[in-house]
């Protein structure tokens, strides 16, 4: 009478430990993100909740005059919301597009050689410190647009969303190289095979079919320019105008905070909960993009096998 075969199992006769531990030191570091985000959220919306006891939320989304700091205080962001916006929008007019095509140059037209050279060079600019960028805008963009006619005030939107969108081009280039290299070869041979040039196998092919990860890399450019403290607090000026024109001071939400938080407010008043306020309205705007973005990528993203 033959005997019934045991079912075969891969799993190990007994627990590893080993294994167990590291499995548990990596799920740690996977919740590191998730307790910081949190204690994040928690430590800047308590006090913005509480500054909302005393200022109106429509009042305060709504104004066109931010001066928290005067006799008479005026809490309406919407000149911050604007410089930021402002700035953010001259970045990426020059970030997305210079990215977006270094990126296809490299990912398509540059050689080997070229390209291992050019691509490390193209992301030691992203090393630089923001400070030195801010200083360069003010000291000299700025009087450059002044030579070629823009007649820009000391601190203006302009140059610092210039040199911001300049300081932004290599996470936008890398990431889409990046994405654009990892569509398939065969594609690119088939469009090829069918006659098509260089330039319609990059526009037409590679990258649509690396929409999503190009995607990715404009939002967290933008990402970048909206939170950026350092060029818009010494490039943009601290003056918050409530204008879209960018040959004028303006003043970012990032550098409010980093102006206010380092000055002589004192702790628990209503001037230094402002600027958890304007953190919270910051850190919901750039949820907003993300959001945005992961809809949008879920929608375009191509799978290879």
């Amino acid at each position: 009478m033959a005997t019934r075969a045991e079912p075969l199992t891969l799993a190990p006769s007994r627990k590893r430990w080993g294994e167990v531990v590291i499995s548990g030191i990596l799920a740690l570091c996977a919740l590191v993100s998730v307790a910081t985000t949190l204690g994040i959220v928690v430590a800047l919306f308590a006090p913005a909740f509480q500054f909302f006891r005393e200022v109106s939320f429509v009042d305060y989304i709504t104004g066109t005059e931010w001066a928290p700091l005067f006799l008479q205080a005026k809490f309406g962001v919407l000149p911050l919301i604007v410089g930021t916006l402002s700035v953010t929008f001259w970045a990426c007019l020059v970030a997305i597009p210079s990215g977006l095509g270094a990126a296809i140059f490299l990912s398509e037209y540059a050689r080997p050689r070229t390209r291992k050279f050019l691509k490390p060079a193209l992301e030691l600019l992203a090393g630089i410190p923001t400070v030195v960028f801010g200083y360069f805008a003010l000291t000299f963009v700025t009087p450059l647009l002044r030579e070629i006619g823009l007649h820009v005030e000391v601190f203006n939107a302009l140059s610092a969303g210039l040199v911001m969108g300049v300081m932004i081009i290599p996470t936008v280039a890398s990431l889409s190289e990046d994405a654009m290299a990892a569509v398939p070869r065969d594609l690119r041979d088939g469009a090829y095979a069918l006659g098509s040039s260089k330039l319609q196998v990059s526009t037409r092919i590679v990258m649509p079919a690396a929409v999503s990860g190009i995607v990715a890399a404009f939002v967290l450019g933008i990402s970048r320019a909206i939170g950026e403290t350092m060029i818009a607090l010494l490039a943009a000026g601290q003056q918050p105008n409530f204008t879209f024109d960018p040959k004028q001071a303006v003043e970012t939400m990032a550098a409010f905070i980093a102006a206010t938080g380092a000055g002589d407010v004192p702790t628990g008043s209503l001037e230094y909960k402002t600027i958890f306020a304007v953190g919270a309205t910051l850190f919901v705007m750039t949820l907003v993009v993300n959001a945005v973005a992961i809809r949008l990528v879920r929608r375009f993203r191509e799978a290879y096998e």
